[in-house]
């Protein structure tokens, strides 16, 4: 009968990245300090000589694991080389062996690999290893449509995980909050998911996985702030407690997002507090920093956007040079407008061409202002939005008014221009 010892619980299953994440440890000697570093999310600079095959899949060399499990023929090392070669006619003679937790987690790997239609029933595991198989079961229940079932599944995952494998439980609450979030009005119970990993997560070395969830609670709160200062500076927060981790050199895509994203959340809130002069430009500086990441050729969508953003933020920007603001901002609608398609999204064309005009006409440049301003106009008129429309011929207004005022200002000077405003 092959089945894992009971010398080696609980096991480090689902804590790391795939495939560490679902090997198992063979029993050794006085291995208890490093098994526990491996549920602490650490894997130690030294490990008992049989557990050298984890360290190599925690490396991601998946052939040096292999390698290390040569000799050994425990049952373990059987369901191993299953997981880091996928050799279906390996999963075939082995499962006709197993039996107890190790069948289960064979018929689990045999799941994710595309050998088997579907997940074991838990039947009596316990533990992590209980949690492990109801992870893939809700797997397999949201593959099929059924996210409460899945969501059954995780809260008794995280119910079998809790009180011996933390981090794997932390791993099935993040899960779930992104489940809970495929239904309506679901957005307090996935926050409470995210705190409770997070606060699982804390201390272990599952730096990455708590930098994405920090992320991802801090765009859930943005999502959901509708207005409020409240959420956005919990936004805030996330965003800063993500970018202790992420680093352009090492996450140069998610700090560039958690950049943009802070900007955001910082852009969102009213203009109520002198305090809020100084988070418009921490705005504009993180945005800045974004586009060091994201460029024109690289990420083609997410440049243009926070180009946009910045374009925005700059012309509100409280400074001693607003000029140069204006003209940078003028500058930065112009590159993205040479990028979008004017008939493939005309409003959207129209809102960059309306920004830009305002600029402009802020600048006291109305001969570049107005073509900018017209083209706007029609385009709302034409794509159904009369109310932006309707702002942007006030806008043109504005202007006619204003260049009249200044040639009255000429006639009453003797012809000395007044400035622009």
């Amino acid at each position: 009968m092959c089945t894992i010892d009971p010398g080696v619980r609980p096991q480090p299953l689902g804590i790391f990245p795939l495939p560490a994440g679902h090997l198992v440890l063979p029993p050794v000697a006085d291995a208890d300090p490093a098994l526990a570093d491996l549920l602490r999310g650490r894997v130690p600079e030294t490990l008992p000589p049989a557990w050298r095959f984890f360290a190599c899949a925690c490396a991601g060399d998946a052939a040096d694991a292999l390698a290390a499990l040569t000799d050994d023929l425990s049952p373990e090392a059987g369901y191993n080389r299953f997981v880091l070669s996928g050799d279906p006619t390996l999963y075939r003679a082995l499962r006709a062996e197993a039996q107890g937790d190790l069948a289960l987690l064979l018929d689990v790997v045999a799941y994710t690999l595309g050998l088997a239609d579907r997940p074991p029933d838990p039947a009596d595991s316990t533990g992590e290893v209980r949690a492990f198989v109801l992870m893939a079961c809700a797997a397999y229940a949201l593959e099929h449509d059924a996210p409460v079932r899945a969501e059954s599944d995780l809260e008794a995952g995280i119910a079998s995980a809790l009180p011996v494998s933390p981090l794997l439980a932390a791993q099935l609450h993040l899960t779930l909050a992104e489940t809970r979030l495929r239904r309506p009005d679901a957005a307090v119970l996935a926050i409470q998911h995210y705190r409770q990993a997070l606060s699982l997560l804390a201390g272990s070395g599952l730096d990455d996985v708590r930098a994405h969830a920090w992320l991802s609670l801090g765009m859930l709160y943005q999502e959901c702030a509708g207005g409020q200062r409240a959420p956005m500076l919990e936004a805030v927060k996330c965003y800063q407690e993500a970018l202790r981790f992420f680093s352009r050199a090492m996450y140069p895509e998610m700090y560039a997002l958690a950049q943009n994203n802070l900007a955001l959340a910082y852009l969102a809130m009213p203009l109520t507090e002198a305090s809020d002069q100084l988070r418009m430009a921490i705005a504009v500086q993180s945005l800045r920093e974004a586009l060091t990441v994201f460029t024109r050729e690289g990420h083609p969508q997410l440049w243009s956007s926070t180009c946009l953003n910045l374009a925005n933020a700059l012309q509100y920007l409280p400074s001693a040079r607003p000029e140069e603001h204006l003209a940078e901002a003028i500058e930065l609608y112009e590159q993205v407008l040479a990028t979008r398609d004017p008939d493939a999204d005309p409003l959207g064309y129209g809102r960059v061409l309306a920004n830009q005009g305002n600029a402009l006409a802020h600048l006291g440049i109305f001969t570049h202002a107005r073509p900018k301003l017209q083209e706007a106009a029609r385009r709302f008129a034409a794509g159904g939005d009369h109310e932006s429309a309707a702002t942007v011929r006030e806008m043109l207004q504005s202007i006619e008014q204003h260049v009249l005022a200044q040639k009255e200002a000429q006639r009453n000077n003797g012809g000395v221009s007044a400035p622009a405003v």
